[in-house]
């Protein structure tokens, strides 16, 4: 029995080899191309299952990287991976078939371990979205779950700075700092940036913002940066119910969050809230009240609603086009140009390039011109 179960593998081996040798992409159309590449991801994925389900029995990661190519730090995620594959139906059913990928059950793993029972949902997630937005919905449904077990103090112990230089002599600084220390310093950061990349567009400079963002660290590092931002720089969403009872503990269905990041310390929220301005947010349900204002500039009750993200979770703006949170704009669903109201129910969050691109969808549908204006005589 043990002669043959290996048999399979083996014989799938010897035809990849023969298909390694055959493939010659410059000779494949592209629809083509697009058929094999997805036969090659499937094969990794059902590869991906017999090496986490193996990995069980080595229960050694310096051995596993060796035998696999991959680090150590890889090799202890695929171990963790597997121990959860061990009690977890859905996760190992949906890896054993090739639906997921091994980066995929690694973060469904490792919130399934926090939050037994999340896999099933999660698993669904992996199926459509891009891969940066199950690893959100699976750190969000693992910060919640462990909201109750010292969170704030096992963040507070692993905040950390180091720096290194590569091989064009740039220095790597890293820093992993507590939710509410660093949301402040990336919110300004971020402010600082936009001021540079806009200085630079009107000087006829075009550099990516990603460079605009490291200059705006340095001037904020050397003490020469204005770091102002016009949206709030800490958003903190706390139920009444938790401040009421004296800022102890969260109960299920309170919050006490930062929007978009996750849970925060109620201890922390309460020194925060002894010099912030206080807001109070009203819903019903899954509907938040409109504040709608005929205007170009969005009303600071609107631009803190739209920071908030959509109730009740209230986690946060990503794109609604590609799930992305870097670089969040308020898109008109309705164009500004054509009396569109700066509204919580016209504005939607687009990242830069969903931006330009449903910006140039609208100028070619010819919905960027006010609706008072006469159409010319052909």
């Amino acid at each position: 029995m043990l002669r043959c179960m290996g048999t399979g593998i083996l014989e799938a081996i010897e035809g990849l080899e023969k298909e390694n040798a055959n493939l010659q992409p410059e000779l494949v159309t592209a629809e083509r191309a697009r058929e094999l590449l997805s036969a090659y991801a499937r094969a990794e994925k059902l590869v991906s299952f017999g090496i986490a389900a193996l990995s069980r029995k080595l229960d050694d990661s310096a051995e596993l990287a060796r035998l696999t190519g991959s680090s150590v730090a890889k090799a202890k995620n695929v171990v963790a991976t597997a121990k959860v594959m061990a009690s977890s139906e859905d996760l190992s059913s949906a890896l054993q078939h090739g639906d997921i990928s091994l980066d995929q059950a690694s973060e469904i793993a490792a919130a399934e371990e926090s939050a037994p029972g999340a896999a099933s949902e999660l698993v669904a997630v992996a199926q459509e979205p891009p891969f940066h937005v199950l690893r959100e919905k699976a750190r969000k449904v693992k910060l919640e779950a462990e909201q109750h077990r010292d969170l704030a103090g096992r963040q507070h112990r692993a905040r950390k700075a180091r720096s290194h230089s590569n091989e064009l002599g740039m220095v790597h600084i890293h820093m992993e700092l507590e939710p509410h220390l660093g949301a402040p310093i990336a919110v300004r950061a971020e402010a600082e940036a936009q001021r540079l990349d806009r200085r630079a567009k009107a000087e006829g400079r075009k550099e990516p913002f990603e460079c605009h963002l490291a200059d705006a660290y340095a001037l904020m590092l050397s003490g020469s940066g204005r770091g102002r931002a016009k949206r709030p720089e800490l958003v903190i969403l706390v139920s009444h119910e938790v401040a009421k009872r004296g800022w102890t503990h969260v109960q299920e269905g309170e919050s006490c969050k930062i929007p978009g990041l996750g849970p925060v310390s109620p201890r922390v929220a309460k020194e925060i809230a002894s010099d912030a301005f206080l807001n109070g947010v009203f819903y019903d349900g899954k509907d938040l009240r409109n504040i709608c204002r005929w205007t170009r500039n969005t009303p600071i009750e609107v631009r803190l609603a739209l920071e908030l993200g959509e109730p009740p979770d209230f986690d946060g703006i990503r794109c609604v086009d590609c799930g992305n949170r870097f670089r969040p704009e308020n898109d008109h669903l309705d164009p500004h140009i054509r009396g569109g109201p700066a509204s919580t129910t016209n504005l939607k969050p687009r990242c830069y390039s969903c931006h330009r691109a449903k910006t140039e969808r609208d100028r070619k549908a010819g919905r960027l011109k006010p609706r008072t204006a006469k159409r010319a005589p052909p």
